[in-house]
């Protein structure tokens, strides 16, 4: 697997407080959806992976993957 750069995600009117924790919730839905809509492999997606990865604790994403997987993940995917 190729190595990610991260980079801080760009600004977003939607979320203009310092707290990011719903920033990055969106992001990981954005993301996911992407997949969905697109599949796998899609280039197009892959902005929305740096922005979650930029933005979200290792431990959120880790658990939310999980919750995924059993399919107790609580957000609209």
């Amino acid at each position: 697997m190729a190595e990610v750069e991260l980079k801080t995600a760009p600004a977003d009117f939607r979320f203009p407080t310092t707290n990011q924790t719903r920033h990055c919730f969106t992001r990981y839905i954005e993301f996911h959806r992407c997949l969905a809509a697109k599949g796998e492999e899609s280039i197009e997606c892959e902005k929305f992976a740096k922005y979650y990865r930029s933005l979200c604790p290792g431990e959120w994403i880790e658990k939310w993957n999980e919750q995924r997987e059993n399919g107790t993940f609580p957000g609209p995917l």
